[in-house]
C-alpha cells in the first residue's frame, strides 16, 4: 500500500487521469517501477504530468513517509480497493484515494449530510442540531465538514443521538480546522466515526480546497439539508453539487429578511424540499422511526460543549 500512498499524493495530475494510469498498469508499484518510455507509449499523461510523476519517483524516504503515516492511525484506501465508498464510484469526478483516520461510512446505510453557515443564528443552531440528533437516532449517517456555525452543530446533534458521523476536511485528516472543533474531532473518533479526506496528511486548510471537497460531502450523502446560507455560500455549492449527482436537497425555510436565510429561500423557490420537521422528513424518507425501533446502538458520553460547536 505504501506505491498506492506514494501516487496518492503526486499533485498536479487530475484524478480522473490517475484512475486511467492504474487501470492501465494495474498497480500503483508498476507505475513507480515503469521506465519513462512506456510511460510516453500508454499516452495518458500531458509533458508536465510526466515530470512530476518522474520527479515524485526521487524522493527519497518513501517507506519512513509511510510508516509515519500508519504511526498517526491514517490509512489511504485508492480507487480500486474494495474499501472505496461505491458511492464516490458515481460521480463524475471522485478522488482517486481517501485519507482516512477512524472508519469510513458504511456504504449499506443511509446518509445525510448538514451543511450550512458558520456565522448561523440560534435559530439555524437549534434545527442542525436537532435534526443531527433525530437522523442518528433512527441510524441515519450524518456527513458534514466540521466547520464553525451549522456543520460542527449538526455533527454533534449527531454524536448526541448516539449514531456515527463523519467529517470531509479541506485539510490533511491530521490537521484539526478549525483547531478549536479539536473536541469534536475526538469525539467523532472515539464514537467510531471517521475523519476524511482527499489531501495527504499535513496538507494545511487553503482556501482553495474548501469547493473540491464539498463534492466529497454530497457524494457519501443520500440527501443534503441546507440549514442556513447566505445567497453566495459554500452551502449552495454543496448543494449545487448535490442536485448534478442526483441528490435531493431539503433546505430550513428562514424569515424574508434575514440575510443567512436567502440561499435556503432560493432554494426552496427552485424546487428543494421544505424543512418543516424531523417527523415529515422522515415520513418523505419512508422511515417509520419510533422509539421502540430506534437504532440499538451504544450511546457515547459527549459532552455538549459550546467550544466544540
Amino acid at each position: 500500500m505504501k506505491y498506492e500512498y506514494w501516487f496518492a499524493g503526486i499533485r498536479n495530475i487530475p484524478d480522473r487521469t490517475k484512475i486511467k494510469l492504474k487501470e492501465k498498469a494495474g498497480t500503483a508499484e508498476a507505475i513507480y517501477y515503469i521506465e519513462e518510455t512506456a510511460l510516453r507509449k500508454m499516452q495518458l499523461l500531458k509533458e508536465q504530468e510526466i515530470w512530476k510523476l518522474l520527479e515524485a519517483k526521487k524522493k527519497e524516504e518513501l517507506d519512513r513517509n509511510y510508516e509515519a503515516m500508519r504511526q498517526k492511525g491514517i490509512s489511504v484506501i485508492p480507487w480500486g480497493e474494495k474499501e472505496y465508498p461505491g458511492r464516490l464510484k458515481e460521480i463524475y469526478d471522485p478522488p482517486y484515494a481517501l485519507y482516512v483516520k477512524g472508519k469510513l461510512p458504511d456504504n449499506t446505510a443511509r446518509a445525510a449530510a448538514i451543511v450550512g453557515a458558520r456565522s448561523c443564528t440560534p435559530y439555524g443552531e437549534k434545527y442542525a442540531l436537532e435534526y443531527g440528533k433525530k437522523l442518528a437516532e433512527c441510524g441515519i449517517q450524518v456527513i458534514s465538514g466540521l466547520a464553525r456555525g451549522v456543520d460542527g452543530i449538526g455533527q454533534r446533534g449527531a454524536l448526541l443521538g448516539g449514531g456515527k458521523t463523519f467529517a470531509v476536511l479541506g485539510s490533511g485528516v491530521d490537521v484539526c480546522y478549525p483547531k478549536n472543533h479539536m473536541g469534536l474531532y475526538l469525539d467523532i473518533l472515539e464514537q467510531e466515526g471517521g475523519i476524511l479526506s482527499e489531501l495527504p496528511p499535513g496538507t494545511p486548510p487553503l482556501p482553495q480546497h474548501f469547493p473540491r471537497r464539498n463534492r466529497i460531502i454530497s457524494a457519501l450523502s443520500d440527501i443534503v439539508l441546507v440549514m442556513e446560507a447566505r445567497e453566495r455560500s459554500g452551502s449552495l455549492i454543496t448543494a449545487d453539487l448535490a442536485l448534478e449527482q442526483g441528490k435531493d436537497v431539503y433546505a430550513l425555510p428562514g424569515p424574508v429578511n434575514s440575510s443567512l436565510s436567502q440561499g435556503c429561500n432560493e432554494l426552496i423557490r427552485q424546487g428543494a424540499g421544505i424543512l418543516l420537521s424531523t417527523e415529515m422528513l422522515l415520513e418523505e424518507l419512508n422511515m417509520n422511526c419510533t422509539e421502540e425501533n430506534k437504532k440499538t446502538a451504544k450511546i457515547a458520553k459527549v459532552l455538549e460543549s459550546g467550544d466544540n460547536m
